[in-house]
């Protein structure tokens, strides 16, 4: 098969149009998100969404999230909405919030791993409202990747991973938050944050005062509630090690860690921020530098992307640093150390 990736400028247009035929007739659209790249088939066509688990290699175990064109389509993707849905909906949709509720039988079971639950949210990208509006059917839509790899942030990125699986991507550009949406279970006795994502765990909170958050790393074998939440996942070809700590102490800790593996003949990358450069520019490796500690929405844009282009120098370890766990930072947090399957060195 060969995949055409097509650049989209404006959200009315025949390529919108053909998009949304190919969703329709139970192919498979690759098209940007203001998180991350989706991989988008029809949700109520059980052997569309299939496709979607063949093209990336995912376990059937792993559920999707689906994406409507606007709050007034939920009742067709979930039922017993309990009003503090429509809480969060009014604030934070369209946007990088999902919601875990009751699944409506139209809604293939496929999608939730067999689950009597549903993941939905409400994009808030131009070119994703308007594949949905012109599909007129909600897209189930995971990370356009194949399955536990970085997640893609351009076409580029989607084409790397899926080019020859799937006929078509919708090139809108880099997309805006980086990583991925946040997930709220709300169909338990207590609201509970399942993964970090694009909205702030304190934004939430203003809203969710009981907001219980659960910090699950499941195995592939375990039964799994949410996307992401997976210990491998969002993961390079290289291994990652991840370092905890002081600022100092980490950057030392990373130099000491570099040059033993450069001595054992490793090929070593590093990912960092822009206060690190100084202490670390010594070192004769690849480097990406994501931004400053003060911005991390910024860290955020660019993390995928910085593992993706240390895996394309070759390198065969990443070590990388934490970041703070406030606003964002607690999703960069949770990506990084499933990136690094959880092997953390605390630096104390």
């Amino acid at each position: 098969m060969q995949t055409r990736v097509v650049p989209v400028e404006e959200t009315s247009n025949q390529i919108i149009d053909e998009a949304a035929n190919l969703i329709r007739s139970g192919q498979l659209v690759a098209f940007p998100t203001e998180t991350v790249y989706g991989l988008g088939a029809n949700a109520f066509d059980a052997v569309a969404v299939e496709g979607i688990f063949k093209a990336k290699g995912r376990p059937a175990t792993d559920p999707l999230i689906v994406h409507i064109s606007a709050p007034e389509c939920l009742d067709q993707v979930a039922v017993e909405i309990p009003d503090v849905a429509y809480k969060l909906i009014v604030v934070f949709w369209p946007g990088p919030l999902t919601l875990i509720l009751k699944r409506h039988h139209q809604i293939t079971p496929v999608v939730s791993a067999g689950l009597a639950t549903v993941a939905v949210r409400v994009p808030a990208h131009p070119v994703a409202l308007a594949l949905l509006k012109a599909a007129a059917v909600p897209i189930a839509a995971p990370s356009a990747n194949l399955f536990a790899h970085t997640s893609p942030t351009t076409a580029a990125h989607v084409l790397e991973d899926l080019g020859g699986r799937i006929p078509l991507i919708l090139d809108g550009g880099p997309t805006t938050v980086g990583v991925e949406s946040t997930i709220i279970d709300l169909t338990a006795t207590r609201p509970r944050l399942l993964r970090p994502g694009g909205v702030a765990y304190d934004a939430i909170a203003k809203h969710l005062p009981d907001l219980e958050v659960v910090r699950r790393f499941v195995d592939p074998e375990e039964v799994v509630e949410a996307p992401g939440t997976l210990l491998k996942h969002y993961s390079p070809r290289a291994a990652v090690q991840l370092f905890d700590g002081s600022d100092s102490k980490v950057r030392l800790a990373i130099a000491r860690t570099a040059e033993a593996l450069l001595a054992d003949g490793k090929r070593v990358g590093l990912l960092i921020a822009e206060e690190d450069r100084a202490a670390l520019s010594d070192l004769a490796v690849p480097t990406v530098v994501l931004g400053s500690v003060s911005d991390l929405r910024q860290i955020a844009r660019r993390l995928y992307g910085g593992l993706r282009s240390l895996d394309d120098f070759g390198v065969e370890t990443i070590l990388a640093r934490t970041y703070p766990s406030e606003g964002i930072g607690l999703a960069i947090r949770d990506r990084l150390i499933r990136a690094a399957q959880g092997h953390i060195h605390s630096i104390d």
